[in-house]
């Protein structure tokens, strides 16, 4: 792109936005294959490159992601048959190849980057304990003042992002994320289809629970609502059809 591009203002002055998925994993209470969510990758993405923020795609470990199959508006569930912009993400070959590549959040510079946006899917519930790197560098944009932001089950990294005074960072914050109302309507679901035993339920812990014992003013605004809250630098947004209005609250803090 040519610094004459008459449709940049200020090429020189783009903010970037350092967007995190999950690697992929096994459910250690289900059996199945986990990973990302599409619609809190593409939705946002979406949101941001339209205000002509650079994004560059991370995950935990870097390399090859995938995501969870109900995600993807192929699948012949016809869960996310609805959802477009992902599909013509995945249907792009340039920005399908991101989430073949992605780099490991270790190599992420805080430094060159203004907001960081971790997105969920059912992957993180059973990875982000381990993923310290990703804790560090969350804490540290949440630290410097930069836009910290997660997403539905991408909130699990507050669950283990100790500030550098060893205090939860979620402490004292208003937060959203997926919902027990959403937990408990995954888990009849999953019981009604006979898909699992009644006595074993979806995610092996629940957001909800976890951070108000940790102190936040955990709120949410309805089964499948989409929801956004901003409480300082901190963003989070409720589940897998907030993407866009969690995107979008990052845009208001940041400004174009």
């Amino acid at each position: 792109m040519s610094l004459r591009d008459p449709n940049v203002t200020n090429p020189r002055s783009r903010r970037r936005v350092a967007l995190v998925i999950a690697n992929p994993a096994v459910s250690t209470t289900t059996g199945w294959p986990v990973g990302f969510w599409w619609s809190e990758l593409t939705h946002p993405y979406h949101v941001f490159t339209e205000v002509g923020y650079d994004v560059q795609l991370f995950s935990p470990d870097g390399g090859a992601c995938v995501a969870d199959a109900m995600s993807d508006p192929n699948d012949p569930s016809g869960y996310s048959r609805s959802d477009l912009i992902s599909q013509g993400f995945i249907h792009t070959p340039e920005l399908r190849a991101l989430v073949d590549a992605t780099t490991g959040v270790a190599d992420l510079d805080v430094h060159d980057f203004d907001a960081i946006v971790v997105a969920g899917g059912q992957a993180p519930m059973f990875t982000f304990e381990r993923a310290t790197a990703l804790q560090r560098v969350f804490v540290a944009f949440y630290e410097a003042g930069k836009v910290a932001a997660a997403l539905c089950h991408g909130t699990a990294v507050l669950a283990y992002a100790r500030g550098s005074d060893g205090e939860y960072i979620v402490k004292g914050k208003t937060v959203t994320g997926f919902a027990n109302v959403e937990e408990d309507f995954a888990d009849n679901a999953v019981w009604t289809y006979g898909l699992l035993p009644r006595d074993t339920r979806v995610m092996p812990w629940r957001i909800e629970d976890r951070l108000k014992g940790l102190g936040a003013n955990f709120i949410q605004a309805g089964l499948w609502r989409s929801f956004a809250v901003r409480d300082g630098n901190l963003i989070t947004g409720q589940q897998n059809f907030s993407g866009e209005e969690t995107a979008r609250a990052v845009v208001s803090a940041l400004g174009r």
